[in-house]
């Protein structure tokens, strides 16, 4: 692949991240109407044909339901007040004791740290919630996209690095379980669609196995 259709693809993928973070928060039926899951499919497309699938039942599925009924859905499984049948927190699936701000989140808090992002005190969200941690890899892309057009090859390499650290230390370590709850609980097909996504997409799209020869050469230097 060369760099420019690399760019191309690193920014569909950029745009997948910050698209299906979007879905994870309370649902506007004009939002997911109007853009925001059309070019959400668009951008899987290019970046994890296998995740915009499951996008385009989305689409399909989205004019079956009223908006009462997806945030009916939505809060039972997100929100409560109840018992939540998909909590969207990494803590949950990683922690033995099954709590909120474990060890885990702190690392996870850390880790947003080193890479320039504190969490603003009015930010009502957990840190390690399954949309702040998607919007976090969106960040990482855009910083490396940001350095590729710089021609900053080593930071690339380095916030490369930084994504696929993230990924398989947090994001993939908990994912496929919050798919499988909310396929298990959820009233609704289009959230059914949204965990089908959400799992393709996280374990289907790779980075290094399509660097062009630019950013190969600079991981060895980088390594090195």
């Amino acid at each position: 692949m060369d760099i420019k259709n690399f760019i191309v693809r690193e920014k569909a993928r950029c745009d997948s991240f910050k698209l299906m973070a979007a879905c994870f928060y309370q649902p506007q039926m004009d939002i997911l109407k109007e853009d925001l899951l059309q070019n959400l499919s668009e951008s899987l497309k290019v970046s994890c044909p296998e995740a915009a699938v499951y996008s385009e039942e989305m689409i399909k599925l989205l004019s079956a339901y009223s908006e009462e009924e997806l945030l009916i859905d939505y809060a039972k499984l997100f929100v409560g007040p109840n018992e939540l049948l998909a909590a969207p927190y990494g803590s949950i699936y990683l922690e033995k004791d099954r709590r909120v701000m474990g060890d885990s989140t702190m690392e996870v808090i850390e880790f947003y740290k080193s890479h320039g992002l504190v969490m603003d005190e009015d930010f009502k969200e957990v840190p390690d919630h399954i949309a702040v941690e998607l919007e976090f890899m969106y960040y990482l892309i855009f910083k490396e996209i940001e350095a590729i057009e710089k021609s900053d090859m080593a930071s690339a390499i380095a916030t490369i690095e930084a994504q696929e650290f993230f990924m398989n230390k947090f994001l993939r370590s908990w994912a496929d379980k919050l798919a499988e709850k909310i396929i298990k609980h959820a009233e609704t097909s289009f959230y059914r669609a949204l965990a089908g996504c959400l799992s393709a997409f996280i374990n289907k799209t790779e980075i290094q196995d399509s660097l062009p020869e630019e950013l190969k050469a600079a991981a060895i230097s980088y390594s090195a």
